[in-house]
């Protein structure tokens, strides 16, 4: 029999819906700020709407061509880590799965890896070795120094565990090696983990601006996030080292402020990540929690 809609549903759909607007009108009014005018932005006239409606702001983002250099830096880097995270993670994940009955010095990784996890070497220190490594202004500086996150292994390590062992033994009596039960019962079984993590490795590898102002000393081997959090306006600045400008270019650089750039900066890192996000959040939450249920 189905529930009559009560006053507790009418709470419950006021309350989801009050919060499904506090995380909306923001990125609502950043859309509207990217997509206005300077003069209205800086008049505080945008709202939920654009007001004098103009592309200007993601022009200048897209007309440098080390725009396209940072972007396609940033495409390596979520792809290359992505295939050595997920390489890494099942390849620990699957002998630490087991019993110490079968892989014996299995709690002295484990342990090794809780310290890992809980203590890291710090900046500085990663800093030095990746130099020491002859890896600066390398992009392989921002793939290699978070190619084992611990956090991962372990929680698609608690998902192998909860795989039933009988699939196991029976894929051992016919003849199956580790390899080949790895790859036909485990990663096929695992994909809502395997997932979970793809998600947390693209997330984290395309909003990491911080790796690129630490490791690259260039600004041609910026990744996107570093590149488009160092570009600002200064008009002044500008129109005082060009004399020379035209009356079109001084318009189009009128049209853009600082805080429609920076409006625009933030819908541009989100947009890869809204494309990304619906494929993989079906195995989201199953993947978080029978990852997190067992040891």
């Amino acid at each position: 029999m189905k529930e009559k809609f009560g006053v507790r549903h009418f709470i419950i759909y006021t309350i989801v819906i009050l919060l499904a607007l506090s995380c909306l009108i923001p990125m609502i009014n950043v859309i509207a700020t990217s997509l206005s005018s300077s003069e209205a932005v800086s008049a505080n006239q945008v709202k939920l709407l654009p007001v004098d409606f103009t592309w200007a702001a993601y022009e200048r983002i897209v007309s440098d061509s080390q725009f396209w250099r940072s972007f396609s830096i940033s495409v390596f880097r979520v792809i290359a880590s992505l295939v050595l995270n997920l390489v890494i993670i099942v390849t620990m994940a699957y002998p630490l799965s087991k019993s110490t009955k079968v892989f014996h010095s299995r709690k002295l990784f484990m342990n090794i890896m809780i310290f890992a996890m809980l203590f890291s070497g710090g900046m500085i220190p990663t800093y030095l070795v990746v130099r020491n490594l002859g890896l600066l202004n390398s992009v392989w500086a921002l793939i290699l120094p978070g190619a084992v996150p611990i956090g991962n292994v372990i929680l698609v390590m608690n998902f192998f565990r909860g795989i039933p062992k009988s699939l196991e033994e029976s894929s051992l009596i016919d003849g199956a090696n580790p390899w080949q039960i790895l790859t036909k019962i485990y990663i096929p079984m695992s994909l809502p983990s395997l997932a979970t993590v793809s998600l947390f490795s693209i997330v984290g590898s395309w909003n990491d601006f911080f790796s690129g102002l630490i490791y690259m000393t260039k600004t041609e081997n910026y990744p996107l996030m570093t590149y488009i959090q160092s570009l600002t306006i200064n008009v002044a600045e500008t129109i005082q080292k060009s004399t020379n400008l035209s009356t079109e270019q001084l318009q189009s650089l009128l049209a853009v402020s600082d805080k429609n750039l920076n409006a625009a900066k933030i819908v541009v890192a989100v947009i890869p990540l809204l494309v990304i996000y619906p494929l993989l959040q079906k195995y989201f939450v199953q993947g978080i929690v029978v990852g997190a249920v067992k040891e």
